[in-house]
Parts: C-alpha cells; structure tokens; sequence
C-alpha cells in the first residue's frame, strides 16, 4: 500500500487551535511530541482526503494503527511514533483514540446532539491534552480541566470553519437539535453569509462553549512543570479570544482567527500572568468540571 505521506490533503496552511509543538515546550519532549504531531496530521489528512473513498480510507487508517502497534514497517509517521513511545517506555493509548475520531470523520457527517460532539472530542481533542500530560509526568487528576479546554478548542475551530467543512467535506459538526432550536437548516452553512437564524444557533454555540472553556482555567495551575503550565496559559488565552469573536461575528462571512499582531499580544498576556501567577504563588480559582470519560 501506498504510503499516506504521499496521500496528504493539500490543505495548504492550517487554522492550528492545537500549537502541540510550541517553541515554550522543553526541548528533551520535542521529538516525541512531533512524532506524535506528525501522526495525527497524516491520519487527518487520510481522513479528509478530497478523492479516496471511504473504504481505502479506513483501511490506511487500520494500517496506521497496525503499524503503530508494531505490525509492519511501511508508514513513517507511525514507525516513528512507535519508537518514539518505546524510548520513552509509553502507551499508545492517546495516538490509538486520535484514530478513533478520524474513523469518525470518514463515516459520520452528521451529529444530532451537543453530547455527541463532546463524545466525539473526546476522542479527536482530549487524547491531545491527555498525550501532552503524560509526556510531562502530570497527574490524571490534570485530565478533567485539559478535557474541558481541548474540547473547547475543537469546538472553537467547529464553528470557525463550519461553513469550509459543509462545502468541502459535506461534513456537519453543529447539532441537529441546535439548528433546529434556532431555525436554521444546513443548507444555510453553504450561503456567503449567515441568515438570522444560522447566526443565531452559531453564536448561542459560542456561548456553549465559553463555558466548556472556562472549566478548563484551572489546568496551568494544576500542572507542575512550568513551561507546559505557560503554554497552556498561552492556548487558553488564545481560546478565549477566539470564542468571544465567535459570539459577535459571523463565521460563514467573517474569518474568526487570531491575526500575528493578535497572536503576539495574546502570547504574551498568557506567560507574563501564568509566570506572575507561579511567582506570588497565586492559586488560580478552582471550576467544577464536566465528568469526561477517562
């Protein structure tokens, strides 16, 4: 079989709400998290792939996974993900859960409820978080809030590209019950911008997910290495901008990303507070969380 590397998508750059490979991250984690990156953005791509059908999908997605597991040698991705885990003496635990969302995409483009897209970040953004605490030697007790902010980070990136996802991928992550809630339809997701009813239920989702992210604000806190702690400062800080852009603007007309000078600022409003926070000691406020399943 071909190898996937050769099968890549062609999306160009990518809307990144996951900088898994941030330059804050201690060097000694780096090249296993980019095994790990690597891994997941070739079986994306198998997953997304404009012109493969559905059944040569799966199967390139079952060879990542047998190969991960030692079961051959012709991926690359999942060869160096496999050793990689092996010389740091992990499970593939996180990299095996990522395969089950992509699975996903290639066989369910609808979701009726907000409970079957939580189940299904579950599997497509929690590993993420999951994966990059245990490279740390964090606690699980870390996994409530990391679920909660990585759940809403996929989310945020839902609604930004709601409208690309429709029409490239016919592929729909807004809840059939939300849509119906507000009097949209999907059809509308193809329009050039939102009607009343479709801004509506993608701004009622924004503020659904505003509080799926904030019971994530405690997770830098809980986490004791420093630089990991900063970098999720970092992302929540980016998450929270993002969220609160999709509560005014219109997503189908408007792009709903954080330009570089956006970035910037943003990048550093997270570490000078994270830092400042780690200095005086400061515990940062405790949220109840979302039981996730574990």
């Amino acid at each position: 079989m071909t190898s996937a590397s050769e099968l890549r998508s062609g999306k160009g750059d990518r809307d990144e709400n996951f900088p898994v490979a941030s330059w804050i991250i201690h060097p000694r984690h780096r090249a296993l998290i980019l095994a790990y990156y690597n891994f997941v953005r070739t079986a994306d791509d198998i997953a997304d792939h404009a012109t493969l059908p559905p059944h040569q999908k799966l199967a390139y997605l079952d060879l990542f996974e047998a190969e991960l597991l030692g079961k051959g040698d012709t991926q690359a991705e999942a060869v160096a993900l496999r050793r990689a885990l092996a010389e740091r003496g992990m499970a593939p635990r996180h990299a095996l859960d990522v395969l089950v969302a992509f699975r996903m995409d290639v066989t369910k483009l609808r979701y009726e409820t907000w409970d079957e897209v939580i189940h299904y970040c579950r599997y497509s953004a929690m590993p993420v978080g999951r994966f990059m605490l245990d490279v740390h030697g964090e606690d699980t007790s870390t996994w409530a809030a990391s679920d909660a902010l990585c759940a809403g980070l996929q989310i945020n990136n839902h609604l930004q590209d709601c409208g690309k996802d429709f029409r490239e991928l016919n592929r729909v992550y807004l809840p059939r019950d939300a849509l119906a809630a507000s009097g949209a339809s999907v059809e509308q997701l193809g329009l050039a911008a939102s009607p009343p009813a479709m801004l509506a239920c993608l701004q009622a989702l924004a503020v659904r997910n505003e509080a799926l992210l904030d019971e994530g604000k405690s997770l830098s806190a809980e986490i004791r290495d420093v630089r990991l702690g900063v970098d999720v400062a970092v992302i929540q800080a980016y998450a929270d901008r993002i969220v609160r852009l999709l509560k005014v603007r219109d997503p189908l007309r408007e792009r709903v990303h954080l330009n570089k000078f956006e970035l910037l600022i943003f990048s550093l409003a997270g570490m000078i507070g994270e830092v400042g926070r780690r200095a005086i000691g400061r515990k940062a406020i405790s949220r109840p969380g979302t039981a996730h399943d574990a």
